[in-house]
């Protein structure tokens, strides 16, 4: 079987991460989204809250699992049995950081091998940081994320603002 695991904080998981997710289902037979827990990092919303939007994207798809991690990604995917890790690329920008981390990760596991998909134009401009800035500062939504998150946002976020800003 192969396995792949997408990685990120998915804060919130975007329609660009579910392009990335649907595409990459055509390559491996099972795809692991994986929620990192990064303690540095002051979340939007929580881990529970994140799995359960991923859980509810891909319901009707039973080869993709979620799951929280707090180690190393190198690690997690070989704790998951993940022989790859997919990763989404917008820009150069990402290219460059992208492949710092595969540096260290092939130093750390060469067995695990990272693949990249291009984002396509529609999606490449989406970030969860970008998403976050709409959010605290109540635009639109729509065709950042899916409907069922929107929907989410705005019950914990009434008139769409949040109570973080």
């Amino acid at each position: 079987m192969q396995r792949a695991l997408f990685p990120g904080s998915f804060d919130p998981i975007t329609l660009g991460h579910i392009e990335i997710i649907q595409r990459g289902l055509s390559l491996f037979d099972e795809i692991v989204v994986g929620i990192g827990i990064n303690t540095s990092k002051q979340a939007m919303f929580s881990p529970e809250v994140r799995q359960r939007w991923i859980e509810i994207a891909f319901r009707h798809e039973p080869r993709v699992r979620v799951a929280c991690y707090s180690s190393l990604t190198v690690l997690f995917a070989r704790e998951v049995g993940a022989q790859f890790i997919l990763r989404g690329l917008r820009s150069a920008p990402d290219y460059e950081y992208e492949r710092n981390i595969d540096l260290l990760n092939k130093q750390l596991d060469p067995n695990i091998e990272t693949f990249y998909l291009l984002s396509s134009p529609q999606t490449s401009f989406v970030s969860s940081t970008l998403v976050r800035e709409v959010i605290r500062f109540r635009g639109r939504l729509e065709g950042l994320l899916p409907p069922h998150i929107i929907e989410d946002i705005y019950k914990l976020y009434p008139g769409g603002k949040p109570v973080t800003a």
